[in-house]
């Protein structure tokens, strides 16, 4: 299995979906070697055999921009900043660890025993198709999010092109939602019948989820926005929605949560629609501190412009906190107790917000029936899935 990270090492939901993953894989015996780009020394795992691609491929460190979820627009940001004498060989960066990655792959591959490769994003497709051309085992492809997803549709050519070219080289792909499915179909022209919608689960025993975790705004209700401050979770409509709601529940706080590029520009709008005594700013949130802040809140929105899957959404319900998402969203499609908006539809986003916060009745069902909901949610349902998968592509 070719990833990009892995926890701890990780900065989104890609590591905490690997990662499951991988557990549910190996309570259904299959054993996984996991390789990332990079492997702290004292790494390690009790499921899954963890390699990283720096312990077979000598390079020079780089102090690298590049995330699992890097769109053209925040590299081009920081790439802006940067003085004359580097931007030469900072802008080869984008591409020179996926390079590394995938020239690793060859010695990997050669030294490894395995039945099938699965890979996971762009980042790794070439080390996939490079791990086939070595060994002629079958390849799954899994897509988390397209290209197009996370650049509102207007994609890194390159980037998009690496993920055709995977997409097209596998034997079978992986979809976390209908809705990369026929995004996929739409973008890539792939056929719909190598696609397979393996929705994602969660972990039902995390301790974090008992940690119970209390608001410090005693007389105020909270709104919570958790999530890559990008465009494509589209935080402006949170703020947009907010400065609404004030005018009918005033005593509510806003807790905004999460780092990105569109983060300034939602600390200058809230300020600008003078709501900076309603929204408290964390900064990026990880490991408990997520359970605690969703522990925290009466009500969680999620109003992505373009959401693959959403597993926060999950995480949240788990946490017993409900959840407003939009309609453009794979977890859309296996909730049902949730608000569901258009993520352009302030006006519904607000009404459903402020009744939530309004009626006590509403928010009580809502709360119990969505924490009733998530208990159906596991890490062996997509495992079993994926094994059919493996099995499907290994028969062929």
């Amino acid at each position: 299995m070719f990833g990009w990270e892995f926890p701890p090492m990780k900065s989104g939901g890609l590591g905490t979906a690997c990662y499951d993953l991988c557990r549910g894989l190996y309570k259904e015996g299959i054993e996984v070697t996991f390789v990332v780009p990079k492997l702290p020394k004292d790494s390690k795992s009790e499921f899954v055999k963890l390699m990283g691609a720096n312990q077979h491929v000598k390079f020079q460190e780089v102090d690298s921009i590049i995330t699992p979820y890097m769109n053209t627009k925040e590299y081009l940001e920081v790439y802006e900043h940067l003085d004359e004498n580097m931007k030469e060989n900072y802008g080869k960066t984008l591409f020179s660890e996926v390079h590394r990655y995938t020239k690793a792959a060859d010695l990997i591959t050669k030294r490894s025993d395995f039945d099938v490769i699965h890979v996971h994003d762009w980042m790794t497709y070439k080390a996939g198709i490079v791990a086939k051309e070595i060994s002629g085992k079958p390849i799954v492809a899994h897509i988390h999010a397209t290209e197009f997803d996370r650049t509102g549709g207007n994609p890194n050519q390159a980037i998009s092109q690496i993920e055709y070219e995977g997409l097209k080289a596998a034997d079978l792909i992986i979809a976390n939602s209908n809705y990369t499915k026929n995004n996929v179909i739409k973008v890539y022209n792939i056929n719909p019948d190598k696609i397979k919608v393996v929705h994602w689960g969660i972990d039902e025993n995390n301790p974090a989820y008992n940690t119970n975790e209390v608001s410090p705004f005693k007389d105020e209700k909270t709104v919570l926005f958790l999530g890559r401050v990008t465009l494509q979770k589209g935080p402006e409509y949170f703020v947009k929605a907010a400065e609404n709601v004030i005018k009918y529940v005033p005593n509510v706080k806003f807790i905004f949560a999460g780092s990105g590029d569109m983060f300034p520009r939602i600390v200058n709008e809230v300020a600008d629609r003078n709501l900076s005594d309603k929204f408290v700013f964390t900064g990026f949130l990880k490991g408990d501190d997520v359970h605690r802040a969703f522990q925290m809140a009466d009500l969680y929105v999620m109003p992505s412009v373009s959401e693959p899957f959403g597993l926060v959404a999950l995480e949240s319900l788990k946490n017993n906190t409900p959840i407003l998402i939009s309609k453009q969203s794979g977890v859309s499609e296996v909730v049902t107790n949730a608000f569901k908006v258009d993520f352009w539809d302030v006006e519904e986003m607000t009404n459903k917000i402020v009744s939530f916060l309004s009626y006590p009745s509403l928010s009580y069902e809502l709360k119990k029936n969505g924490f009733e909901e998530s208990k159906k949610f596991n890490l062996a349902e997509p495992a079993k899935k994926c094994i059919d998968c493996y099995n499907e592509v290994i028969e062929w």
